[in-house]
């Protein structure tokens, strides 16, 4: 063994013809899109990871955890997908994120967006009983988002949860 202990991600591929895993990577750290996971399984990713780290046990395994419902969760950067995904920099001048889902974000009216971070401004995270009351959240909250003062992929956005081959 490795000696790691705290919440992470190791990362596999699947192939079903063989029905065998293959080891792509191991990160110390949660990935991006743990929200989706904390949405359909209830567990707060986040504070298990600070409880381990703390030298606190576990308290469940992998057969105790269920999952109910689907989410999806969409980034929200600041790009221009017209321009091959160029970040974008520049003032906020208008931030009005849907209310109604979750939002991950640390910007507002007024944020200055620059070059020396990432491009992502938020994440959001719809839920639903499944996949397809999922997706109409997505494009409802995705059509009640509203930013100004740069581009973002916000068009895009809107485009790939409307596009039947993601549907």
């Amino acid at each position: 063994g490795i000696g790691y202990r705290s919440a992470g991600t190791v990362e596999y591929l699947y192939d079903p013809v063989r029905a065998e895993f293959y080891f792509l990577e191991m990160n110390t750290r949660l990935q991006v899109e743990h929200p989706v996971t904390e949405a359909v399984t209830g567990s707060d990713l986040v504070e298990w990871q600070l409880r381990i780290a703390r030298g606190e046990a576990l308290g469940f395994a992998q057969g105790d955890v269920s999952f109910d419902g689907h989410a999806i969760e969409v980034r929200l950067a600041a790009e221009n997908p017209a321009e091959n995904f160029r970040p974008e920099t520049g003032m906020i001048t208008l931030w009005a994120p849907p209310r109604t889902v979750r939002l991950d974000s640390g910007v507002e009216d007024g944020s200055v967006v620059g070059h020396h971070y990432d491009s992502m401004l938020a994440k959001l995270i719809v839920t639903g009983e499944n996949r397809e009351q999922a997706l109409e959240r997505a494009r409802r909250a995705l059509d009640e988002f509203e930013v100004e003062g740069l581009a973002t992929v916000l068009p895009f956005d809107r485009h790939i949860v409307s596009n039947p081959a993601f549907i």
